[in-house]
């Protein structure tokens, strides 16, 4: 099955190389070379990811990527960047890529990362099919089809990494994640070392929908291993 790619990316070599490696996953690959190009493309066009670059003329990555993530339907995005601080590398996680690779990169990488986002998506899309598109967890409602999340008939306002990870929770009670399983899991590639971004994703996500962050009652901490969503 032959996937749709946009890559929006300044540098021609490097654009024209990510092309060229994509072609035998199989992909259709187009390119776009400035910011405000790339998101009129991905709005119009319908891929199943971009490989977007953070530094860009007109438009940067980080504006891109919150843009995509405002859109309707999810579009996965892994940011390819010369940016190597822990900072950058971390924000653009945290915002909603769903990858990210530092330039110089290996090519071998890089379609390696392209597949396992490939496969995450296919996972999904074969969960939204099952009927539990409808999960209600004590008072927690979750519309795996909608994107939308209510607590007590209020709606929760999520970003779509934070989404992702209560749907994984939610759809397995009682299961105990270690950090590492949940970004192999969730955010779909090893992230060696990032195992305090599950941390800040878990705080932010209880502040949202835990009515006392002492005592939480969806997602629960087991001390020295994880964490796991109440059977209750």
């Amino acid at each position: 099955m032959s996937r749709r790619v946009l890559v929006i990316e300044d540098n021609r070599d490097i654009a024209n190389l990510v092309q060229m490696n994509l072609r035998d996953l199989p992909t259709e690959t187009d390119v776009a070379y400035n910011g405000r190009e790339g998101l009129a493309i991905a709005r119009k066009g319908d891929y199943n990811l971009v490989i977007l670059d953070l530094m860009l003329p007109d438009l940067d990555g980080i504006e891109i990527c919150r843009a995509l993530r405002n859109e309707k339907n999810y579009l996965p995005i892994l940011m390819l960047t010369a940016r190597t601080s822990e900072v950058d590398r971390i924000l653009g996680l945290e915002i909603g890529a769903d990858d990210y690779l530092t330039k110089p990169f290996s090519v071998r990488e890089l379609v390696a990362r392209v597949k396992a986002i490939f496969r995450r998506m296919d996972v999904m899309g074969e969960n939204t099919k099952t009927s539990d598109e409808l999960i209600q967890r004590n008072g927690l409602e979750i519309d795996c089809e909608k994107h939308e999340v209510t607590l007590d008939g209020e709606p929760v306002s999520l970003t779509s990494k934070e989404f992702d990870l209560l749907v994984h929770f939610a759809r397995h009670p009682g299961r105990v994640y270690r950090r590492e399983q949940l970004l192999d899991q969730v955010w779909g590639y090893g992230y060696e070392g990032y195992e305090h971004t599950v941390n800040s994703h878990i705080n932010r996500l209880r502040a949202k929908i835990e009515k006392n962050l002492t005592k939480p009652s969806y997602i629960l901490t087991v001390w020295g291993v994880g964490y796991k969503f109440s059977e209750h």
